[in-house]
């Protein structure tokens, strides 16, 4: 199973607004083959708190102008992991030590890295073909 269009539009929009607001180490993970419930997560770092509210605002800000509408954030009071979910896509803003300690990439290995510009696996990532171990 692959991400739908939608999800993949969604996930350009919500990674160029966090990288507008310097969000470090953007990676798009094609979660639908592994997630009955949404396609992609985004997942950004940031340097504190200040940074991971401000992206927050932006993800939120962009997606919204193209139609899309949150059902549900979390951790925003914290600031240091903020969940946002999109229904098809789901963006983690995460504080670089959160990012580090709880390695979502890892995590989610055998998911396909998305190269946001094609839409398509980005070249060298895993698949569903290929064993990442």
């Amino acid at each position: 199973m692959t991400a739908s269009t939608r999800a993949v539009e969604l996930a350009t929009v919500a990674a160029r607004a966090a990288e507008d607001k310097i969000a470090e180490s953007v990676v798009a993970l094609d979660v639908s083959g592994q997630m009955p419930l949404t396609d992609i997560f985004v997942i950004v770092s940031a340097d504190n708190e200040r940074q991971v509210a401000s992206i927050v605002d932006a993800v939120e800000d962009a997606l919204r102008d193209v139609g899309a509408k949150r059902l549900r954030r979390e951790g925003a009071r914290e600031s240091r992991w903020v969940l946002l979910d999109f229904g098809d896509v789901v963006v983690h803003v995460q504080h670089e030590e959160e990012r580090a300690y709880y390695e979502l990439e890892r995590l989610w290995r055998d998911c396909p890295v998305l190269d946001l510009q094609t839409g398509s696996p980005a070249a060298g990532a895993p698949d569903e073909t290929t064993d990442p171990s």
